[in-house]
């Protein structure tokens, strides 16, 4: 099982005559599926609401504020693959973040 990341440029069939253009898309594996499972608490943290099974959006301000459980999370991956995949995760997020009216898009299996 595994998530793939996508980043858009508006929210993603948003309703608008235009739709959302994808930015960047990443699949960064089961390292980061792992990493989430066993380091975010769902009932605390916006990372623990990634529902690895279906797809969960989050919109600027989500992607700010998940950008620093995303660090937390980094201190505690026990591999480097989990590493890299919460990296490419600080990333994203915080392209989101920086970037008004933008969405990232968690994909699940």
């Amino acid at each position: 099982m595994s998530i793939d990341i996508a980043l858009y440029d508006g929210r993603p069939n948003g309703g608008r005559r235009t739709s959302a253009r994808l930015l960047h898309l990443s699949s960064p594996g089961e390292a980061l599926t792992i990493a989430l499972a066993r380091h975010t608490d769902p009932t605390r943290h916006r990372l623990g609401r990634i529902d690895p099974y279906g797809d969960t959006p989050f919109n600027e301000q989500d992607a700010g504020a998940a950008f620093e459980e995303a660090t937390a999370l980094l201190a505690r991956c026990t591999t480097g693959e989990q590493r890299a995949a919460v990296r490419e995760l600080r990333n994203l997020l915080a392209n989101c973040a920086a970037t008004p009216g933008s969405w990232l898009v968690f994909l699940g299996d």
